[in-house]
Protein backbone atom coordinates (compact mmCIF):
# COMPACT_ATOMS: atom_id res chain seq x y z
CA UNK A 1 0.00 0.00 0.00
CA UNK A 2 0.70 3.60 -0.99
CA UNK A 3 1.53 6.45 1.63
CA UNK A 4 -1.08 9.04 1.45
CA UNK A 5 -0.01 12.42 1.61
CA UNK A 6 -2.37 14.09 4.32
CA UNK A 7 -2.70 18.03 5.33
CA UNK A 8 -2.41 18.48 9.52
CA UNK A 9 -6.17 19.37 10.32
CA UNK A 10 -6.72 15.80 8.31
CA UNK A 11 -3.90 14.39 10.54
CA UNK A 12 -5.55 15.81 13.74
CA UNK A 13 -8.00 14.19 12.82
CA UNK A 14 -6.88 10.97 12.30
CA UNK A 15 -5.19 11.22 15.76
CA UNK A 16 -7.85 11.71 17.78
CA UNK A 17 -10.49 9.72 15.94
CA UNK A 18 -9.17 6.91 14.77
CA UNK A 19 -6.25 6.96 17.72
CA UNK A 20 -3.63 7.33 14.61
CA UNK A 21 -0.07 6.63 15.81
CA UNK A 22 2.58 9.53 15.06
CA UNK A 23 5.89 8.63 13.72
CA UNK A 24 8.49 11.64 13.51
CA UNK A 25 11.58 10.25 11.80
CA UNK A 26 14.16 13.20 12.27
CA UNK A 27 17.12 12.21 14.18
CA UNK A 28 16.83 12.11 18.17
CA UNK A 29 18.37 15.30 18.36
CA UNK A 30 15.89 17.20 16.68
CA UNK A 31 13.29 15.44 18.29
CA UNK A 32 14.24 16.11 22.13
CA UNK A 33 14.50 19.81 21.06
CA UNK A 34 11.40 20.13 19.35
CA UNK A 35 7.99 17.47 18.27
CA UNK A 36 4.35 17.31 18.23
CA UNK A 37 2.88 16.05 21.41
CA UNK A 38 2.35 12.73 21.40
CA UNK A 39 4.52 11.61 18.52
CA UNK A 40 7.12 8.83 19.01
CA UNK A 41 10.49 9.03 17.55
CA UNK A 42 12.04 6.71 14.88
CA UNK A 43 14.61 8.04 13.05
CA UNK A 44 14.84 7.20 9.24
CA UNK A 45 18.39 5.61 9.87
CA UNK A 46 16.67 3.06 12.65
CA UNK A 47 13.57 2.37 10.73
CA UNK A 48 15.15 -0.96 9.56
CA UNK A 49 15.35 -2.42 13.19
CA UNK A 50 11.63 -1.10 14.07
CA UNK A 51 9.10 -3.94 14.06
CA UNK A 52 6.46 -3.73 11.19
CA UNK A 53 3.84 -1.19 12.74
CA UNK A 54 0.21 -1.14 12.29
CA UNK A 55 -1.96 1.57 11.00
CA UNK A 56 -2.74 3.87 10.82
CA UNK A 57 0.58 5.61 10.71
CA UNK A 58 1.21 9.07 9.95
CA UNK A 59 5.07 10.01 9.79
CA UNK A 60 6.02 13.31 9.55
CA UNK A 61 9.29 15.08 9.42
CA UNK A 62 10.49 19.03 9.41
CA UNK A 63 9.12 19.88 5.97
CA UNK A 64 8.32 17.01 4.71
CA UNK A 65 11.26 16.20 2.23
CA UNK A 66 12.21 13.27 4.29
CA UNK A 67 9.10 11.77 4.35
CA UNK A 68 7.98 12.46 0.71
CA UNK A 69 11.76 11.17 -0.26
CA UNK A 70 11.13 7.94 1.77
CA UNK A 71 7.85 7.00 0.82
CA UNK A 72 8.38 3.47 -0.13
CA UNK A 73 10.62 2.75 2.86
CA UNK A 74 8.00 4.15 5.03
CA UNK A 75 4.78 2.52 3.62
CA UNK A 76 6.66 -1.21 3.60
CA UNK A 77 7.45 -0.54 7.50
CA UNK A 78 3.41 -0.78 8.08
CA UNK A 79 0.88 -3.02 7.77
CA UNK A 80 -1.77 -0.91 7.74
CA UNK A 81 -3.27 2.77 6.52
CA UNK A 82 0.59 4.79 5.86
CA UNK A 83 0.02 8.61 5.45
CA UNK A 84 2.61 11.09 5.35
CA UNK A 85 2.03 14.45 6.86
CA UNK A 86 2.47 17.17 3.84
CA UNK A 87 4.67 20.07 4.94
CA UNK A 88 6.10 18.57 8.06
CA UNK A 89 6.18 19.50 11.52
CA UNK A 90 6.39 23.21 9.57
CA UNK A 91 2.81 23.24 8.29
CA UNK A 92 1.70 21.40 11.75
CA UNK A 93 2.95 24.60 13.11
CA UNK A 94 1.47 27.10 10.21
CA UNK A 95 -1.99 25.43 10.49
CA UNK A 96 -1.77 26.75 14.47
CA UNK A 97 -1.40 23.36 15.92
CA UNK A 98 1.29 23.85 18.82
CA UNK A 99 4.49 21.64 19.80
CA UNK A 100 6.50 20.81 22.79
CA UNK A 101 10.07 22.73 22.94
CA UNK A 102 12.79 22.25 25.14
CA UNK A 103 15.09 25.09 24.08
CA UNK A 104 17.59 23.60 26.79
CA UNK A 105 18.48 21.18 24.54
CA UNK A 106 21.31 21.27 21.96
CA UNK A 107 20.31 22.33 18.15
CA UNK A 108 20.85 19.83 16.16
CA UNK A 109 24.28 18.42 15.53
CA UNK A 110 23.63 19.36 10.85
CA UNK A 111 23.16 22.80 11.87
CA UNK A 112 25.92 23.30 14.52
CA UNK A 113 28.50 21.30 11.69
CA UNK A 114 27.02 23.89 9.49
CA UNK A 115 27.55 26.63 11.80
CA UNK A 116 30.96 25.65 12.99
CA UNK A 117 32.22 25.32 9.53
CA UNK A 118 30.72 28.10 8.29
CA UNK A 119 32.97 29.99 10.72
CA UNK A 120 36.55 28.20 10.32
CA UNK A 121 35.72 29.14 6.52
CA UNK A 122 35.27 32.77 7.33
CA UNK A 123 38.08 32.90 9.72
CA UNK A 124 40.36 30.91 7.01
CA UNK A 125 39.46 33.73 4.44
CA UNK A 126 40.19 36.78 6.90
CA UNK A 127 43.60 35.12 8.47
CA UNK A 128 44.33 34.33 4.48
CA UNK A 129 43.67 38.01 3.74
CA UNK A 130 44.88 40.22 6.61
CA UNK A 131 48.03 38.14 7.44
CA UNK A 132 49.07 35.04 5.15
CA UNK A 133 47.89 33.39 2.48
CA UNK A 134 48.88 29.92 4.45
CA UNK A 135 45.40 30.36 6.02
CA UNK A 136 43.10 29.89 3.27
CA UNK A 137 44.36 26.12 3.74
CA UNK A 138 41.79 26.61 7.06
CA UNK A 139 38.82 27.01 4.23
CA UNK A 140 40.01 24.47 2.16
CA UNK A 141 40.50 22.32 4.63
CA UNK A 142 37.15 22.86 5.48
CA UNK A 143 35.75 22.61 2.18
CA UNK A 144 37.05 19.30 1.65
CA UNK A 145 35.73 17.57 4.61
CA UNK A 146 32.36 18.70 3.70
CA UNK A 147 32.76 17.36 0.26
CA UNK A 148 34.06 14.20 1.88
CA UNK A 149 31.06 14.51 4.18
CA UNK A 150 28.44 14.64 1.45
CA UNK A 151 29.82 12.16 -0.61
CA UNK A 152 30.40 9.47 1.69
CA UNK A 153 27.39 10.27 4.72
CA UNK A 154 30.06 10.22 7.10
CA UNK A 155 31.13 13.34 8.91
CA UNK A 156 33.91 13.53 11.24
CA UNK A 157 32.78 16.99 12.19
CA UNK A 158 29.57 16.12 13.19
CA UNK A 159 31.27 12.64 15.13
CA UNK A 160 33.65 15.05 17.02
CA UNK A 161 30.53 17.73 18.17
CA UNK A 162 28.18 15.05 19.36
CA UNK A 163 31.18 14.33 21.66
CA UNK A 164 31.09 17.76 23.30
CA UNK A 165 29.31 18.22 26.49
CA UNK A 166 26.59 20.59 25.43
CA UNK A 167 25.46 17.80 23.14
CA UNK A 168 25.43 14.94 25.93
CA UNK A 169 22.37 16.23 27.14
CA UNK A 170 19.93 15.26 24.00
CA UNK A 171 17.75 12.46 24.77
CA UNK A 172 19.12 9.50 23.46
Amino acid sequence: MTARLIQPEEAHDLITRKNAKLIDIRSKDEFAREHIEGAQSLPLDQLADAKILSGPVIFHCRSGNRTAMSKNRLSAATNGDCYILEGGMDAWKTSGMTTQRDTSQPIEIMRQVQITAGILILIGVFLGLLIAPQFFAIAAFVGAGLTFAGATGWCGMAKFLALMPWNQRAIG
